[in-house]
């Protein structure tokens, strides 16, 4: 084992996964967190780890060979409007464009780098921020993501090192693929922590959804009232990992770390601060030395704010998880506010944590926080009655 501590994924082709140019997913927020860090004085070269393209037979760990022939030839040329329709390709949220194929398979193959580093040992933890396509399903693509990176990874996790996998998800929309490719499988506990899906997509993860077969109780949702605050996200996050480690035992935790629960974000209805995205990567990073020998892999996920929210929600996850938390505290290097305020379509944040009249102000703070407490206990429910029995 190397001294090297962590390890960061990145190249630039990762940038390569964009879809048009007003397409909310901006792949330049990736730059922008990478910058950030460099600024700050935290991620030198010798950290960056470049990731490889993913095999074909590695994305058919997870992914239909029928699906992936057709992401080829979406690559290439316009699809007959059948199969793009069949294939969840060339949608809206989820259009075609030119190498997409090979710009996906590098972000597949960026995740499976990070495991390797872990599982190898030549890293406790290690980040690729470019990945965490969640929604992609077996047979097709769904909310922005072609191949579904982190379920791909905890296959291959699974064949080539039998260990059991936590997965944990941030993101404000439901981790449903991710969920769903593992629903009956007791060694793949997925835990969820989204705003509810009555109003968000994709809709689902509600607190019913527990498993399948062998793999009931290994499904863990926390679907959270909209407008939810830091103190009850971080309550319910905070619980919630904790009782699920101690129940399923981990291996390896996988942190999904999707930037778009604070309130800024332009797609969803919570309302977080900073302060949610420092503790929780703080809290996985506990937990992994706690329960798996520090093995933890981090990816990123959703978050449209691009400019104000994903760069320093992102950067908390690096230096968290490289133990450079101090670094977190007065202003942002100005450096990286001079290089990027022209281009900014937002004004650059100057300080790591909001100014406090920046903060909305929530009406129904109490009731909000008196449902999602509720939920917690519900969601929990099955997880205490077993620990309680054994």
């Amino acid at each position: 084992m190397t001294n090297k501590h962590a390890a960061f994924i990145f190249n630039e082709e990762q940038l390569d996964y964009k879809f048009n140019d007003t397409h909310p997913f901006n792949p330049l927020r990736l730059r922008l967190t990478v910058d950030l860090l460099q600024s700050l004085g935290a991620l030198s070269s010798d950290e960056i780890v470049p990731p490889r393209k993913a095999t074909d037979e590695e994305i058919g760990l997870f992914h239909e060979k029928g699906y992936i022939e057709a992401v080829k030839r979406g690559s290439v040329e316009q699809l007959p409007a059948g199969t793009a329709a069949n294939y969840g390709l060339g949608t809206e949220d989820t259009p075609t464009f030119p190498n997409m194929h090979d710009a996906s398979a590098l972000l597949v193959g960026g995740t499976i780098q990070a495991v390797d580093e872990v599982m190898e040992e030549r890293h406790k933890h290690a980040a690729n921020l470019g990945g965490g396509l969640h929604h992609g399903f077996r047979g097709k693509a769904s909310g922005f993501c072609i191949y579904n990176d982190s379920a791909i990874a905890i296959r291959y996790i699974r064949e080539h090192y039998d260990a059991r996998v936590l997965y944990i998800d941030t993101d404000a929309h439901h981790g449903d693929g991710v969920q769903w490719a593992f629903y009956d499988d007791p060694d793949v506990m997925t835990l969820s922590i989204h705003e509810t899906g009555r109003y968000l997509f994709p809709g689902t993860g509600a607190i019913t959804e527990k498993g399948a077969g062998q793999g009931y109780g290994f499904t863990l949702n926390l679907p959270l009232d909209a407008f939810t605050e830091d103190d009850s996200f971080i309550t319910c996050y905070e619980t919630a990992v904790k009782e699920a480690c101690a129940f399923f035992q981990p291996d390896v935790i996988l942190t999904q770390n999707g930037a778009d629960a604070h309130f800024l974000d332009p797609l969803t209805h919570l309302s977080t601060t900073l302060r949610t995205f420092k503790q929780v990567p703080k809290i996985a990073h506990e937990m992994a030395h706690q329960y798996c020998d520090g093995k933890w892999i981090a990816v990123g996920g959703g978050g449209y704010d691009i400019w104000r929210v994903v760069p320093l929600a992102w950067s908390n996850v690096w230096l968290e998880m490289s133990d450079q938390t101090s670094l977190i505290h007065g202003k942002l290097p100005k450096k990286w506010r001079n290089r990027w305020s022209d281009k900014a379509t937002d004004s650059l944040p100057v300080y790591w944590e909001e100014p406090e009249h920046e903060v909305p102000r929530i009406p129904r703070r109490s009731a909000i926080n008196q449902k999602n407490a509720q939920t917690l206990e519900k969601s929990l429910y099955y997880i205490r009655r077993e620990m309680q029995d054994h």
